[in-house]
């Protein structure tokens, strides 16, 4: 795929207005008829020396350390601990690394569930609990949450997402 000089621009001052990927793609398709998929927007982004000014910010490749958390960031834990489901003995437990998030992650030794390569559960720093599986391509997922509508902080994202690369490894998947 070969822009204009003026798509090139076009493209330019849409970054410039602050655009994301999606409204980018979007933008190309609606006013030069070029259907590319969100991985080419990246690309074609990242070709022309651009800079999301939203972009998310870039992930630790340090395993085992999650990002630094402020208490002021997050909500105080839960005084009462929810009741562990399933957590009996066909779970191993990995705790978070030091200075991180209080985000703990179980694997289970036989994963019963179609699909899954492994499954286990999860606790959040805020004492939100949920279920996660790993499915025959690699994809992490969660299966249920024990709140409705909860989205994990960033820091617990991160923390539980560390911590889920470590226990697999040490399981041996």
């Amino acid at each position: 795929m070969t822009l204009t000089p003026e798509q090139k621009q076009t493209v330019s001052s849409w970054v410039a207005a602050g655009d994301n990927l999606s409204a980018i793609q979007k933008k190309l398709s609606e006013q030069f008829q070029l259907s590319l998929t969100y991985m080419d927007v990246r690309f074609l982004v990242d070709d022309l020396g651009l800079e999301l000014k939203n972009a998310a910010p870039k992930a630790s490749t340090e395993i085992g350390k999650a990002a630094p958390t402020n208490p002021a960031d997050n909500p105080a834990p839960a005084t009462e601990k929810p009741a562990e489901e399933d957590l009996a003995d066909d779970a191993e437990g990995f705790d978070a690394p030091p200075g991180g998030g209080a985000v703990k992650i179980t694997v289970d030794n036989v994963t019963l569930l179609p699909n899954a390569l492994a499954s286990g559960t999860v606790t959040f720093s805020d004492g939100v609990t949920g279920k996660w599986i790993v499915d025959n391509m690699g994809r992490p997922g969660m299966t249920g949450i024990s709140q409705p509508g909860y989205r994990p902080s960033p820091a617990d994202a991160q923390a539980f997402m560390q911590e889920l690369s470590l226990a697999l490894q040490k399981k041996g998947l």
